[in-house]
């Protein structure tokens, strides 16, 4: 469930996670269990970790998609009347632009050039 969830967030981050926290959750139950009848906790363990990784990237993710929501919501817009390459382009500058006024320029550093 943990694996599921990791992928889940690279896809949709809310689903990714709904699912890490439930992969949490479960991962926690099952450790005290699997303790009290003497059997290996290692992939519990591991399914605690993954789930933990992607409870983390999906909280970024998502935080990053509601801080950045008008202006997603104005590049989906014009994607939405974009007929060529070239005005599709545009449309990203255009979201690139808005998203450099609001974010740190740290940050988009480390986006560099990834496309919503």
């Amino acid at each position: 469930m943990s694996i599921a969830a990791l992928a889940m967030t690279f896809m949709l981050p809310l689903a990714g996670l709904v699912m890490a926290l439930f992969a949490l959750v479960a991962g926690i139950r099952a450790l005290p269990l699997l303790k009290g009848a003497g059997r290996p906790t290692g992939t519990a363990v591991g399914g605690i970790t993954v789930s933990s990784l992607a409870l983390a990237l999906s909280l970024m993710a998502t935080g990053m998609q509601l801080y950045l929501m008008d202006e997603y919501s104005a590049y989906q817009e014009c994607m939405k009347g974009a007929g060529t390459v070239s005005s599709q382009g545009e449309c990203f500058t255009q979201f690139r632009d808005s998203a450099q006024r609001k974010l740190p320029p740290d940050v988009l550093e480390v986006l560099g050039s990834m496309q919503p």
